[in-house]
Protein backbone atom coordinates (compact mmCIF):
# COMPACT_ATOMS: atom_id res chain seq x y z
CA UNK A 1 0.00 0.00 0.00
CA UNK A 2 1.64 3.04 -1.10
CA UNK A 3 1.78 6.51 0.70
CA UNK A 4 1.31 9.67 -1.12
CA UNK A 5 4.41 11.84 -0.84
CA UNK A 6 3.04 12.93 2.69
CA UNK A 7 -0.08 11.64 4.48
CA UNK A 8 -0.02 14.59 6.35
CA UNK A 9 -0.80 18.28 5.09
CA UNK A 10 1.88 20.57 5.42
CA UNK A 11 0.46 21.91 8.59
CA UNK A 12 -0.02 18.90 10.49
CA UNK A 13 3.81 17.90 9.66
CA UNK A 14 4.53 21.34 11.01
CA UNK A 15 2.66 20.74 14.08
CA UNK A 16 4.39 17.45 14.64
CA UNK A 17 7.76 18.26 14.45
CA UNK A 18 7.04 20.91 16.81
CA UNK A 19 5.37 18.74 19.46
CA UNK A 20 8.18 15.99 19.08
CA UNK A 21 10.68 18.68 19.04
CA UNK A 22 11.69 18.31 22.53
CA UNK A 23 12.31 14.67 22.48
CA UNK A 24 13.33 13.61 19.25
CA UNK A 25 16.66 13.08 18.30
CA UNK A 26 16.73 12.42 14.38
CA UNK A 27 20.06 10.59 12.93
CA UNK A 28 20.61 13.21 10.76
CA UNK A 29 19.15 16.89 9.65
CA UNK A 30 19.33 17.58 5.75
CA UNK A 31 19.29 20.92 4.75
CA UNK A 32 18.60 22.11 1.81
CA UNK A 33 15.66 20.83 -0.88
CA UNK A 34 17.54 20.53 -3.99
CA UNK A 35 18.92 17.55 -5.51
CA UNK A 36 21.96 16.98 -3.51
CA UNK A 37 20.12 17.16 -0.46
CA UNK A 38 17.30 14.94 -1.47
CA UNK A 39 20.05 12.21 -2.95
CA UNK A 40 21.22 12.13 1.16
CA UNK A 41 17.61 11.81 2.30
CA UNK A 42 17.08 8.72 0.15
CA UNK A 43 20.24 7.25 1.35
CA UNK A 44 20.03 7.64 4.73
CA UNK A 45 16.37 6.53 4.47
CA UNK A 46 17.78 3.33 2.55
CA UNK A 47 20.51 2.79 5.27
CA UNK A 48 17.30 2.90 7.66
CA UNK A 49 18.06 6.28 9.65
CA UNK A 50 15.66 8.43 11.20
CA UNK A 51 16.52 11.80 8.85
CA UNK A 52 14.70 14.66 8.08
CA UNK A 53 15.09 17.29 5.26
CA UNK A 54 14.39 21.03 6.00
CA UNK A 55 13.91 23.83 3.20
CA UNK A 56 14.26 27.45 3.77
CA UNK A 57 11.87 27.85 -0.19
CA UNK A 58 10.39 25.05 -1.59
CA UNK A 59 11.76 21.95 -2.94
CA UNK A 60 13.94 22.58 -6.11
CA UNK A 61 13.51 26.19 -5.63
CA UNK A 62 17.64 26.67 -6.41
CA UNK A 63 19.57 25.56 -9.08
CA UNK A 64 17.38 22.43 -9.35
CA UNK A 65 14.74 23.39 -10.89
CA UNK A 66 16.61 25.79 -12.90
CA UNK A 67 19.82 24.11 -14.68
CA UNK A 68 20.04 22.72 -17.98
CA UNK A 69 18.46 19.85 -17.39
CA UNK A 70 20.98 17.40 -19.00
CA UNK A 71 21.74 13.94 -17.59
CA UNK A 72 25.40 13.32 -18.78
CA UNK A 73 28.74 12.31 -18.46
CA UNK A 74 30.59 15.44 -18.83
CA UNK A 75 32.07 14.92 -22.26
CA UNK A 76 34.33 18.05 -21.52
CA UNK A 77 35.85 16.96 -18.29
CA UNK A 78 36.72 14.02 -19.91
CA UNK A 79 38.70 16.48 -22.58
CA UNK A 80 40.77 18.05 -19.59
CA UNK A 81 41.40 15.05 -17.87
CA UNK A 82 39.17 13.91 -15.18
CA UNK A 83 38.54 10.32 -16.53
CA UNK A 84 37.31 9.37 -12.89
CA UNK A 85 34.62 12.07 -13.15
CA UNK A 86 33.55 10.88 -16.18
CA UNK A 87 33.22 7.60 -15.78
CA UNK A 88 31.32 7.79 -12.40
CA UNK A 89 28.58 10.01 -14.30
CA UNK A 90 28.75 7.90 -17.30
CA UNK A 91 27.93 5.16 -14.88
CA UNK A 92 25.24 7.04 -13.26
CA UNK A 93 23.83 7.99 -16.13
CA UNK A 94 23.38 4.59 -17.39
CA UNK A 95 21.36 3.55 -13.84
CA UNK A 96 19.06 6.28 -14.23
CA UNK A 97 18.29 5.97 -17.99
CA UNK A 98 17.42 2.29 -17.00
CA UNK A 99 15.72 3.61 -13.69
CA UNK A 100 13.68 5.81 -14.88
CA UNK A 101 12.53 6.05 -18.30
CA UNK A 102 9.79 8.77 -18.83
CA UNK A 103 11.64 11.02 -16.53
CA UNK A 104 15.52 10.72 -17.64
CA UNK A 105 15.16 10.12 -21.34
CA UNK A 106 17.73 9.41 -23.73
CA UNK A 107 19.07 12.77 -26.00
CA UNK A 108 20.82 12.77 -29.13
CA UNK A 109 23.21 15.42 -29.73
CA UNK A 110 24.98 16.81 -32.71
CA UNK A 111 27.87 19.14 -32.95
CA UNK A 112 29.34 20.42 -36.69
CA UNK A 113 32.77 20.70 -37.18
CA UNK A 114 33.61 23.98 -38.96
CA UNK A 115 36.85 24.77 -41.22
CA UNK A 116 39.97 25.44 -38.87
CA UNK A 117 38.11 25.19 -35.58
CA UNK A 118 39.34 22.84 -32.76
CA UNK A 119 38.64 20.04 -32.00
CA UNK A 120 38.57 18.69 -35.69
CA UNK A 121 36.56 15.35 -36.33
CA UNK A 122 39.17 13.09 -35.74
CA UNK A 123 40.03 14.28 -32.06
CA UNK A 124 36.70 14.86 -30.97
CA UNK A 125 35.42 11.09 -32.09
CA UNK A 126 38.52 9.81 -30.70
CA UNK A 127 37.43 11.68 -27.85
CA UNK A 128 33.81 10.28 -27.69
CA UNK A 129 35.59 6.57 -28.56
CA UNK A 130 36.55 6.90 -24.99
CA UNK A 131 33.36 8.11 -23.78
CA UNK A 132 31.37 5.24 -25.09
CA UNK A 133 33.55 2.88 -24.08
CA UNK A 134 33.17 4.27 -20.23
CA UNK A 135 29.11 3.45 -20.87
CA UNK A 136 29.53 0.03 -23.04
CA UNK A 137 27.83 0.85 -25.97
CA UNK A 138 28.58 3.06 -29.20
CA UNK A 139 26.64 5.92 -29.13
CA UNK A 140 28.24 8.19 -31.82
CA UNK A 141 29.04 8.30 -35.41
CA UNK A 142 30.52 11.14 -37.68
CA UNK A 143 28.57 12.40 -40.80
CA UNK A 144 29.68 14.27 -43.72
CA UNK A 145 26.62 14.42 -45.45
CA UNK A 146 22.98 15.87 -45.75
CA UNK A 147 23.42 18.05 -42.38
CA UNK A 148 21.36 21.01 -43.31
CA UNK A 149 19.32 18.79 -45.49
CA UNK A 150 17.57 15.96 -43.03
CA UNK A 151 19.32 16.00 -39.74
CA UNK A 152 19.88 19.64 -38.40
CA UNK A 153 18.04 21.86 -40.67
CA UNK A 154 18.80 25.94 -41.01
CA UNK A 155 22.37 25.20 -39.22
CA UNK A 156 25.14 27.33 -40.54
CA UNK A 157 26.56 25.92 -43.57
CA UNK A 158 28.95 27.75 -44.37
CA UNK A 159 32.86 25.73 -43.85
CA UNK A 160 30.93 23.24 -42.34
CA UNK A 161 33.30 19.93 -42.93
CA UNK A 162 30.81 17.46 -41.21
CA UNK A 163 29.05 16.64 -37.70
CA UNK A 164 29.34 14.02 -34.90
CA UNK A 165 26.18 12.49 -33.10
CA UNK A 166 26.63 11.65 -30.05
CA UNK A 167 24.33 10.54 -26.99
CA UNK A 168 23.79 11.54 -23.66
CA UNK A 169 20.46 12.25 -21.48
CA UNK A 170 17.54 15.01 -20.41
CA UNK A 171 15.42 15.23 -17.74
CA UNK A 172 13.16 17.58 -16.00
CA UNK A 173 15.12 18.57 -13.15
CA UNK A 174 12.31 19.67 -10.34
CA UNK A 175 10.37 16.62 -10.95
CA UNK A 176 13.39 14.50 -10.50
CA UNK A 177 14.39 15.93 -7.01
CA UNK A 178 10.09 15.12 -6.38
CA UNK A 179 10.47 11.76 -7.34
CA UNK A 180 13.83 11.29 -5.20
CA UNK A 181 12.06 12.81 -2.20
CA UNK A 182 8.82 10.18 -3.17
CA UNK A 183 11.23 7.02 -2.61
CA UNK A 184 12.19 8.86 0.71
CA UNK A 185 9.29 9.47 2.50
CA UNK A 186 7.84 5.63 1.18
CA UNK A 187 11.04 4.74 3.39
CA UNK A 188 10.24 6.84 6.05
CA UNK A 189 12.12 10.30 5.86
CA UNK A 190 10.70 13.33 6.83
CA UNK A 191 10.83 16.36 4.65
CA UNK A 192 9.46 19.68 4.86
CA UNK A 193 9.57 23.12 3.08
CA UNK A 194 9.84 26.52 4.00
CA UNK A 195 11.01 25.95 7.09
CA UNK A 196 14.62 27.52 7.22
CA UNK A 197 17.72 26.73 9.08
CA UNK A 198 18.42 29.91 11.08
CA UNK A 199 20.81 29.37 13.84
CA UNK A 200 23.27 26.02 14.44
CA UNK A 201 22.72 24.41 17.94
CA UNK A 202 26.03 23.71 19.84
CA UNK A 203 27.19 22.20 23.16
CA UNK A 204 30.96 21.89 24.47
CA UNK A 205 32.47 18.88 24.50
CA UNK A 206 36.01 18.09 26.49
CA UNK A 207 38.42 16.03 24.96
CA UNK A 208 41.71 16.35 25.53
CA UNK A 209 43.63 18.63 25.60
CA UNK A 210 40.86 21.38 24.84
CA UNK A 211 37.09 22.25 24.95
CA UNK A 212 35.96 22.13 21.71
CA UNK A 213 31.75 22.63 20.67
CA UNK A 214 29.75 20.17 18.60
CA UNK A 215 26.92 20.74 16.22
CA UNK A 216 23.46 19.27 18.10
CA UNK A 217 21.09 20.73 16.00
CA UNK A 218 19.73 23.53 14.60
CA UNK A 219 16.84 26.70 15.05
CA UNK A 220 14.18 26.71 12.73
CA UNK A 221 11.76 29.10 11.75
CA UNK A 222 8.64 28.73 10.06
CA UNK A 223 8.67 30.81 6.70
CA UNK A 224 4.91 30.76 6.72
CA UNK A 225 4.03 31.06 9.98
CA UNK A 226 7.08 32.91 11.42
CA UNK A 227 7.39 30.03 14.32
CA UNK A 228 10.50 28.62 15.32
CA UNK A 229 11.55 25.85 17.53
CA UNK A 230 14.58 23.66 18.00
CA UNK A 231 15.37 20.59 16.07
CA UNK A 232 18.16 17.99 17.56
CA UNK A 233 20.42 15.78 15.67
CA UNK A 234 23.78 13.61 15.47
CA UNK A 235 24.63 15.05 12.70
CA UNK A 236 24.02 18.09 10.63
CA UNK A 237 23.90 17.86 6.76
CA UNK A 238 24.32 21.25 4.53
CA UNK A 239 23.77 20.83 1.30
CA UNK A 240 22.39 24.45 0.50
CA UNK A 241 24.03 24.95 -2.49
CA UNK A 242 25.34 28.39 -2.95
CA UNK A 243 24.49 28.92 0.43
CA UNK A 244 26.76 26.63 2.41
CA UNK A 245 28.97 29.75 3.41
CA UNK A 246 26.14 30.92 5.29
CA UNK A 247 26.34 27.72 8.01
CA UNK A 248 29.64 27.33 7.03
CA UNK A 249 30.28 30.75 8.74
CA UNK A 250 28.84 30.28 12.25
CA UNK A 251 31.38 28.11 12.78
CA UNK A 252 34.01 30.81 11.74
CA UNK A 253 34.97 28.52 8.20
CA UNK A 254 36.34 30.26 5.29
CA UNK A 255 34.45 31.08 2.21
CA UNK A 256 34.53 28.22 -0.42
CA UNK A 257 31.73 28.64 -2.53
CA UNK A 258 32.18 30.82 -6.20
CA UNK A 259 28.39 30.90 -7.48
CA UNK A 260 28.24 31.14 -11.03
CA UNK A 261 24.81 32.35 -12.85
CA UNK A 262 23.74 30.04 -15.84
CA UNK A 263 20.98 31.44 -17.84
CA UNK A 264 18.51 29.74 -20.50
CA UNK A 265 15.96 31.14 -23.07
CA UNK A 266 13.08 29.19 -23.80
CA UNK A 267 11.65 29.66 -27.29
CA UNK A 268 8.19 27.70 -28.86
CA UNK A 269 9.66 24.48 -30.48
CA UNK A 270 8.05 25.78 -34.14
CA UNK A 271 10.19 28.57 -33.87
CA UNK A 272 13.26 26.78 -33.77
CA UNK A 273 12.37 23.22 -34.73
CA UNK A 274 15.18 20.50 -33.29
CA UNK A 275 15.10 16.48 -33.03
CA UNK A 276 18.77 16.92 -31.54
CA UNK A 277 20.71 19.15 -28.77
CA UNK A 278 22.94 21.23 -31.19
CA UNK A 279 26.01 22.06 -29.19
CA UNK A 280 28.19 25.10 -31.04
CA UNK A 281 30.92 27.43 -29.77
CA UNK A 282 29.79 31.42 -29.51
CA UNK A 283 31.65 33.31 -31.95
CA UNK A 284 32.30 35.90 -29.00
CA UNK A 285 34.21 33.84 -26.55
CA UNK A 286 34.35 30.56 -28.01
CA UNK A 287 32.40 28.73 -25.10
CA UNK A 288 30.29 26.21 -26.04
CA UNK A 289 26.73 26.73 -25.48
CA UNK A 290 23.45 24.74 -26.98
CA UNK A 291 19.87 24.31 -28.11
CA UNK A 292 18.03 21.66 -26.92
CA UNK A 293 14.29 20.04 -27.43
CA UNK A 294 12.49 19.96 -23.69
CA UNK A 295 8.89 19.66 -23.68
CA UNK A 296 7.80 20.37 -26.42
CA UNK A 297 10.03 23.57 -26.54
CA UNK A 298 13.75 24.80 -27.43
CA UNK A 299 15.75 26.02 -24.38
CA UNK A 300 18.80 27.97 -25.58
CA UNK A 301 22.05 28.47 -22.84
CA UNK A 302 23.85 28.45 -21.54
CA UNK A 303 26.18 31.55 -19.58
CA UNK A 304 28.70 31.33 -17.16
CA UNK A 305 28.94 34.36 -15.01
CA UNK A 306 30.07 35.10 -11.43
CA UNK A 307 26.83 35.99 -9.27
CA UNK A 308 27.15 38.13 -6.09
CA UNK A 309 23.90 38.60 -5.02
CA UNK A 310 22.25 35.13 -3.37
CA UNK A 311 19.67 37.28 -1.33
CA UNK A 312 17.84 37.80 -4.64
CA UNK A 313 16.53 35.37 -7.17
CA UNK A 314 18.80 35.21 -9.70
CA UNK A 315 17.70 36.21 -13.03
CA UNK A 316 19.17 36.97 -17.01
CA UNK A 317 20.55 39.69 -17.65
CA UNK A 318 20.47 42.39 -21.14
CA UNK A 319 24.10 41.29 -21.96
CA UNK A 320 22.63 37.63 -21.92
CA UNK A 321 20.05 37.86 -24.03
CA UNK A 322 21.88 39.59 -26.31
CA UNK A 323 24.95 36.86 -25.67
CA UNK A 324 22.84 33.97 -26.00
CA UNK A 325 20.76 35.76 -28.92
CA UNK A 326 23.68 36.65 -31.01
CA UNK A 327 24.87 33.07 -30.98
CA UNK A 328 21.97 30.89 -31.47
CA UNK A 329 21.37 33.35 -34.81
CA UNK A 330 24.95 32.81 -36.14
CA UNK A 331 24.19 28.91 -35.64
CA UNK A 332 20.89 29.07 -37.11
CA UNK A 333 20.97 32.23 -39.17
CA UNK A 334 17.92 31.70 -41.06
CA UNK A 335 15.82 31.58 -37.83
CA UNK A 336 16.34 35.21 -37.58
CA UNK A 337 15.28 34.69 -33.51
CA UNK A 338 14.36 38.02 -31.46
CA UNK A 339 13.01 38.99 -27.77
CA UNK A 340 9.62 38.95 -29.21
CA UNK A 341 10.32 34.89 -30.14
CA UNK A 342 10.87 34.32 -25.89
CA UNK A 343 8.32 32.60 -24.03
CA UNK A 344 10.23 32.73 -20.90
CA UNK A 345 14.13 32.82 -19.39
CA UNK A 346 15.72 31.21 -16.33
CA UNK A 347 18.51 31.60 -14.63
CA UNK A 348 20.13 29.26 -11.80
CA UNK A 349 22.91 29.62 -9.53
CA UNK A 350 25.81 27.17 -10.13
CA UNK A 351 27.68 26.42 -5.95
CA UNK A 352 31.11 25.72 -7.59
CA UNK A 353 34.12 25.12 -4.88
CA UNK A 354 37.11 27.75 -5.82
CA UNK A 355 40.51 26.14 -5.05
CA UNK A 356 41.30 30.02 -4.67
CA UNK A 357 38.12 31.10 -2.94
CA UNK A 358 38.65 32.24 0.74
CA UNK A 359 37.35 35.34 3.03
CA UNK A 360 39.84 37.25 1.41
CA UNK A 361 40.45 36.41 -2.03
CA UNK A 362 37.66 37.72 -3.71
CA UNK A 363 39.69 39.10 -6.06
CA UNK A 364 41.98 36.52 -6.84
CA UNK A 365 38.97 33.69 -7.44
CA UNK A 366 37.94 35.75 -10.16
CA UNK A 367 41.53 35.55 -12.01
CA UNK A 368 39.88 31.96 -12.62
CA UNK A 369 37.58 32.29 -15.65
CA UNK A 370 33.93 30.63 -14.40
CA UNK A 371 34.22 28.21 -16.99
CA UNK A 372 37.63 26.78 -16.38
CA UNK A 373 36.88 26.43 -12.48
CA UNK A 374 36.49 22.27 -11.79
CA UNK A 375 33.35 20.69 -11.11
CA UNK A 376 33.75 18.40 -8.72
CA UNK A 377 32.35 18.53 -5.26
CA UNK A 378 33.49 19.09 -1.83
CA UNK A 379 32.88 17.84 1.32
CA UNK A 380 33.64 19.94 4.70
CA UNK A 381 33.36 18.41 8.42
CA UNK A 382 33.17 20.51 11.33
CA UNK A 383 32.56 19.64 14.21
CA UNK A 384 29.07 17.80 13.53
CA UNK A 385 28.46 20.08 10.43
CA UNK A 386 29.07 18.12 7.26
CA UNK A 387 28.36 20.83 4.26
CA UNK A 388 28.73 19.56 0.69
CA UNK A 389 28.91 21.39 -2.30
CA UNK A 390 29.69 21.25 -6.49
CA UNK A 391 29.04 18.07 -8.36
CA UNK A 392 26.34 17.59 -10.93
CA UNK A 393 23.22 16.16 -11.20
CA UNK A 394 23.86 13.18 -12.87
CA UNK A 395 26.15 12.11 -9.48
CA UNK A 396 23.80 13.09 -7.06
CA UNK A 397 23.73 9.63 -5.48
CA UNK A 398 27.52 9.44 -5.18
CA UNK A 399 27.46 12.42 -3.26
CA UNK A 400 25.38 11.14 -1.49
CA UNK A 401 27.46 7.87 -0.89
CA UNK A 402 30.31 10.33 -0.16
CA UNK A 403 28.81 12.37 2.18
CA UNK A 404 27.11 9.63 4.35
CA UNK A 405 30.85 7.89 4.71
CA UNK A 406 32.06 11.20 6.59
CA UNK A 407 28.70 10.91 8.41
CA UNK A 408 30.02 7.60 9.82
CA UNK A 409 32.14 9.54 12.43
CA UNK A 410 28.82 10.36 13.94
CA UNK A 411 26.96 7.40 13.22
CA UNK A 412 29.33 4.12 13.77
CA UNK A 413 26.18 1.75 13.66
CA UNK A 414 25.12 2.63 9.81
CA UNK A 415 25.55 0.21 7.42
CA UNK A 416 26.74 1.43 3.56
CA UNK A 417 28.10 -2.26 2.36
CA UNK A 418 24.23 -2.68 0.59
CA UNK A 419 23.72 1.00 -0.98
CA UNK A 420 26.96 0.79 -3.15
CA UNK A 421 25.02 -1.35 -5.77
CA UNK A 422 21.12 -0.92 -4.58
CA UNK A 423 18.71 0.77 -6.95
CA UNK A 424 17.55 4.04 -5.94
CA UNK A 425 14.07 3.64 -7.21
CA UNK A 426 11.60 1.39 -6.92
CA UNK A 427 10.02 -0.96 -9.83
CA UNK A 428 6.85 0.41 -10.46
CA UNK A 429 4.25 -2.89 -10.66
CA UNK A 430 1.26 -1.09 -10.41
CA UNK A 431 -0.63 -1.92 -13.51
CA UNK A 432 -2.68 1.12 -15.11
CA UNK A 433 -6.73 1.48 -15.14
CA UNK A 434 -8.16 -0.79 -18.14
CA UNK A 435 -10.03 2.51 -19.26
CA UNK A 436 -7.57 4.25 -19.29
CA UNK A 437 -7.04 5.95 -22.80
CA UNK A 438 -3.25 7.19 -22.85
CA UNK A 439 -0.74 5.76 -25.45
CA UNK A 440 2.33 3.84 -23.93
CA UNK A 441 4.61 6.60 -23.90
CA UNK A 442 2.00 8.94 -21.79
CA UNK A 443 1.91 6.31 -19.22
CA UNK A 444 5.77 5.61 -18.64
CA UNK A 445 6.07 9.52 -18.19
CA UNK A 446 3.32 9.39 -15.12
CA UNK A 447 4.60 6.29 -13.90
CA UNK A 448 8.23 8.31 -13.93
CA UNK A 449 7.10 11.03 -12.75
CA UNK A 450 4.97 9.92 -9.71
CA UNK A 451 6.04 6.53 -8.82
CA UNK A 452 3.49 4.14 -8.02
CA UNK A 453 1.38 7.07 -7.22
CA UNK A 454 0.51 7.18 -10.48
CA UNK A 455 -2.14 4.74 -10.86
CA UNK A 456 -3.70 6.87 -8.12
CA UNK A 457 -3.87 9.36 -10.12
CA UNK A 458 -5.65 7.57 -13.17
CA UNK A 459 -8.00 6.36 -11.20
CA UNK A 460 -9.30 9.52 -9.28
CA UNK A 461 -9.51 11.36 -12.87
CA UNK A 462 -11.90 12.27 -15.51
CA UNK A 463 -11.36 11.51 -19.11
CA UNK A 464 -11.49 15.34 -19.69
CA UNK A 465 -8.77 15.79 -17.01
CA UNK A 466 -6.48 13.89 -18.98
CA UNK A 467 -5.91 16.26 -21.88
CA UNK A 468 -3.25 17.62 -22.61
CA UNK A 469 -2.57 21.75 -21.22
CA UNK A 470 -1.75 23.85 -24.42
CA UNK A 471 1.24 22.58 -25.81
CA UNK A 472 2.93 20.91 -22.60
CA UNK A 473 2.81 17.43 -21.42
CA UNK A 474 0.95 18.05 -18.30
CA UNK A 475 -2.42 17.40 -17.99
CA UNK A 476 -5.00 18.68 -15.23
CA UNK A 477 -5.69 15.99 -13.26
CA UNK A 478 -1.94 16.14 -12.78
CA UNK A 479 -2.83 19.41 -11.18
CA UNK A 480 -5.42 18.33 -9.02
CA UNK A 481 -2.92 15.28 -7.47
CA UNK A 482 -0.13 17.62 -6.80
CA UNK A 483 -1.88 20.34 -5.07
CA UNK A 484 -3.58 17.56 -2.75
CA UNK A 485 -0.32 15.86 -2.19
CA UNK A 486 2.58 17.51 -2.70
CA UNK A 487 2.97 20.44 -0.04
CA UNK A 488 2.01 23.33 -2.27
CA UNK A 489 2.10 26.60 -0.55
CA UNK A 490 2.65 29.10 -2.88
CA UNK A 491 0.78 29.24 -6.66
CA UNK A 492 4.53 29.41 -8.07
CA UNK A 493 5.30 26.20 -6.44
CA UNK A 494 2.52 24.17 -8.36
CA UNK A 495 3.32 26.21 -11.85
CA UNK A 496 7.05 26.44 -11.76
CA UNK A 497 8.74 23.34 -10.00
CA UNK A 498 6.39 20.73 -9.48
CA UNK A 499 4.55 21.13 -13.11
CA UNK A 500 6.43 23.80 -15.87
CA UNK A 501 3.82 25.44 -16.96
CA UNK A 502 4.95 28.84 -16.10
CA UNK A 503 7.60 28.22 -18.28
CA UNK A 504 6.01 26.45 -21.19
CA UNK A 505 3.14 28.89 -21.86
CA UNK A 506 2.61 32.64 -22.71
CA UNK A 507 2.78 35.22 -19.56
CA UNK A 508 3.47 31.88 -16.92
CA UNK A 509 -0.09 29.96 -18.55
CA UNK A 510 -2.18 32.90 -17.86
CA UNK A 511 -4.64 31.05 -20.02
CA UNK A 512 -5.12 28.34 -16.62
CA UNK A 513 -5.83 30.78 -14.16
CA UNK A 514 -9.75 30.73 -13.87
CA UNK A 515 -9.59 27.26 -13.71
CA UNK A 516 -6.47 27.14 -10.77
CA UNK A 517 -8.83 29.51 -8.95
CA UNK A 518 -11.05 27.03 -8.66
CA UNK A 519 -8.87 24.30 -7.65
CA UNK A 520 -6.99 26.07 -4.99
CA UNK A 521 -10.22 27.31 -3.31
CA UNK A 522 -11.24 24.09 -2.93
CA UNK A 523 -8.07 21.98 -2.39
CA UNK A 524 -6.18 24.33 -0.55
CA UNK A 525 -9.10 26.65 0.97
CA UNK A 526 -7.92 29.74 -0.18
CA UNK A 527 -10.36 32.69 -0.07
CA UNK A 528 -10.63 35.33 -2.55
CA UNK A 529 -8.18 37.57 -0.94
CA UNK A 530 -6.03 34.50 -0.29
CA UNK A 531 -6.10 33.62 -4.11
CA UNK A 532 -5.66 37.63 -5.77
CA UNK A 533 -2.84 37.71 -3.04
CA UNK A 534 -1.11 34.40 -4.42
CA UNK A 535 -1.88 35.20 -8.33
CA UNK A 536 0.09 39.18 -8.17
CA UNK A 537 2.80 37.47 -6.13
CA UNK A 538 3.03 34.86 -9.00
CA UNK A 539 2.62 37.16 -11.88
CA UNK A 540 5.27 39.47 -10.14
CA UNK A 541 7.94 36.64 -10.00
CA UNK A 542 7.13 35.62 -13.43
CA UNK A 543 7.44 39.22 -14.90
CA UNK A 544 10.97 39.28 -12.37
CA UNK A 545 12.73 36.42 -12.56
CA UNK A 546 11.70 34.56 -15.61
CA UNK A 547 10.67 37.36 -18.14
CA UNK A 548 12.97 39.62 -20.56
CA UNK A 549 15.07 42.16 -18.44
CA UNK A 550 12.91 45.52 -20.61
CA UNK A 551 9.61 43.34 -18.93
CA UNK A 552 11.14 44.93 -15.30
CA UNK A 553 10.91 48.15 -15.75
CA UNK A 554 7.38 48.60 -15.14
CA UNK A 555 6.70 46.20 -12.39
CA UNK A 556 5.73 47.79 -8.81
CA UNK A 557 7.68 46.25 -5.72
CA UNK A 558 5.43 43.67 -4.51
CA UNK A 559 4.36 42.76 -1.00
CA UNK A 560 4.38 39.48 0.53
CA UNK A 561 2.45 40.34 3.28
CA UNK A 562 -0.35 37.95 3.85
CA UNK A 563 -2.52 36.90 7.45
CA UNK A 564 -1.82 33.13 8.50
CA UNK A 565 -1.88 30.76 5.01
CA UNK A 566 -3.20 27.52 4.26
CA UNK A 567 -0.47 25.04 2.99
CA UNK A 568 -1.01 21.38 2.01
Amino acid sequence: MYQPLTSLTRDQQLEKLQLNSNNTIWDMIVVGGGITGAGILLTASQAGLKVLLIEKQDFAWGASSKSSKMVHGGLRYLGSGQYTMTKDAVTEREKLLNELPGLVNPLQFLMGHYKYQFPGPFIFNSLLTIYDWIGGKRNHRYINNGIADFHVPGIEQHQLRGATQFADAVTDDARLVMRVLQEAQELGGTVMNYLSADILLKQELKTEPKTTEQVTGIRVKDQVSGQQFNLTAKVVINATGPWTDKLRQQLQAKKAIRPLRGSHLIVPSWRLPLAYSVSYFHPEDKRPIFAFPWENSTVIGTTDLDHDDLEQQPCISQNEVDYLLSGINKQFPQAELSEADVISTYAGIRPVVSNNASENSKNDVKKTKPSDEKREHSIWNEQGLISVAGGKLTTFRLIALDVLKVAQHYLPDMNLVDLQTAKLFTAITVTPPTDSYLNQQQIQRLKSHYGSHYSHLLNHARHDELKLIGSTNTSLAELKWILQHEMVVHLDDLLLRRSRIGLLLPKGGEQLFTQLQHLCQTILEWDDQHWQHELARYQYIIQRYYGLPQQRFDIATFSDDLPRVVAH
